[in-house]
């Protein structure tokens, strides 16, 4: 007779050998346990329906105790931006809709109501800073103000409301920074600024990956808090100067009337001002929050203070804009901007400025700089070609048009830039002796 293996993967089954008045004993127990399980009275509390009290303190996760401690320290700091025009439309986005990537443009598709002048209001958020003055996006306060520069327009107000107050408190604009689409604000009034703390500025780099906390003015919804973290780092996008601006990308809900507040850390301090988000549609035709949201870095707020604060518009675009500035006199587009087959089939460098056109008589022209010689055709588009491509100017590359602003916008009447050319696969230095171009050009 075989013995059969046993399955190692299989329970064995194993017959009792223990006597019945033992087994009827154990079950006889286990009856009297169930028994006493189902008749032993229910607490009061449970038996009354009610659920015992909690305790917040212990209850609360060490990160929302985080959050609320940021907005309990710094929420009655951020105030709501709101904007009266007289005459006109105020579509703070306008100017900025244009210059995004189609793929960013609904977000500031607003109705515009056609008919006689009559006042129009717009809103977003500002917070306050060191020294008891506030920030916001410039493209907040745009339409309020006067041409080429930062007076309020004729029939215009600019107006704050802190949540600690039951009025909104007149301000003026101190200086606007639309390369960077900053603001700085001050109250008419500064003895009624309220007794809040200033957000402080991040010292450290930002992560990708941390905390980020968006306090603002949503549709109209004062003090609104949002959180989430920092999605990307670095996400170029064109501001209202039209400079490309090394975004902070957020999935911390952010809506129209968010634009100018703070995204803060989990210690409080400031690592961006939100600007923009990429929005969805509802059915109302409302664009709002889908999740990815931009905000200038604190970096470049702490870099634009000084001359925000000495008065004015400031930055490249309104360099730009000022006739007194002198100028090489060129129109000018980046090699990247070419599609790659055009590059290689016109042998171009692969980064630089290539020069589209020189006005007459300018300091590019004296220098001897040449627009294009021809134009090539290539799938159907065509493309300047055998003129000068500027591949850095004082020792400094320039693969971007704001490069060789900033350079230039630097230097004053007389000075000389010197530029590395590259023309026909030949590279030479020339030297350009900057002027301003007569009033009208």
């Amino acid at each position: 007779m075989h013995e059969r293996p046993t399955d190692p993967a299989r329970p064995i089954a194993r017959t009792s050998t223990a006597p019945w008045p033992s087994r009827a004993g154990a079950l006889l127990a286990l009856l009297l346990v169930v028994a006493v399980a189902v008749l032993a009275p229910r607490p009061a509390a449970v038996a009354q329906g009610a659920i015992p009290p909690l305790d917040e303190s212990a209850a609360l996760l060490q990160d929302e105790a985080n959050t609320v401690a940021v907005i309990e320290t710094y929420g009655d700091s951020v105030v709501a931006v709101h904007v009266e025009v007289l005459g006109r439309a105020v579509d703070p986005f306008e100017q900025l809709r244009q210059q995004l990537p189609p793929q960013f443009r609904d977000f500031f598709n607003f109705p515009q109501t056609p008919g006689a002048p009559q006042r129009r209001t717009g809103s977003g958020s500002g917070f306050v800073i060191e020294g008891g003055r506030l920030v916001t996006n410039y493209h907040v306060v745009r339409d309020a103000l006067a041409d080429g520069g930062v007076g309020l327009r004729e029939g215009a107000t600019v107006q704050v409301a802190f949540p600690s107050l039951d009025e909104r408190l007149d301000v003026r604009i101190v200086g606007a920074n639309p390369d960077v689409d900053l603001a700085l604000l001050e109250l008419v009034d500064p003895e009624r600024m309220p007794d809040v703390p200033a957000i402080p500025l991040a010292a450290g780099p930002v992560r990708v990956g941390q905390k980020a906390i968006a306090i603002g003015n949503p549709f109209g919804l004062a003090s609104t808090v949002t959180a989430g973290i920092v999605s990307a780092i670095g996400r170029e996008l064109p501001s209202i100067g039209r400079i490309e601006v090394p975004m902070l990308q957020t999935d911390a809900a952010i809506n129209p009337g968010n634009s100018g507040g703070p995204l803060l850390n989990s210690r409080g301090e400031l690592i961006g001002v939100n600007t923009a988000i990429v929005a969805g549609v509802n059915v109302a035709g409302q664009a709002g929050n889908v999740g990815i949201g931009f905000a200038v870095p604190a970096e470049l707020l702490e870099q634009a203070l000084p001359a925000l604060e000495a008065g004015g518009l400031s930055g490249l675009s309104a360099a730009a804009a000022d006739p007194s500035r002198p100028r090489l006199g060129i129109t000018i587009a980046p090699v990247a901007a070419f599609p790659q087959a055009v590059r290689e089939a016109l042998g171009l460098p692969e980064a630089g400025l290539v020069v589209r056109e020189v006005a007459a008589g300018s300091a590019a022209a004296d220098a001897g700089l040449q627009g294009p010689s021809f134009f090539a055709q290539v799938d159907g588009e065509s493309y300047p070609a055998g003129g000068d491509i500027v591949l850095s100017a004082n020792g400094q590359a320039v693969p971007r048009a704001e490069d060789l602003q900033r350079i230039v916008f630097a230097l004053e009447e007389g000075d000389v830039v010197t530029l590395e050319v590259w023309r026909n696969g030949q590279t030479r230095t020339v030297e350009v002796t900057l002027t301003v171009p007569p009033a009208g050009e």
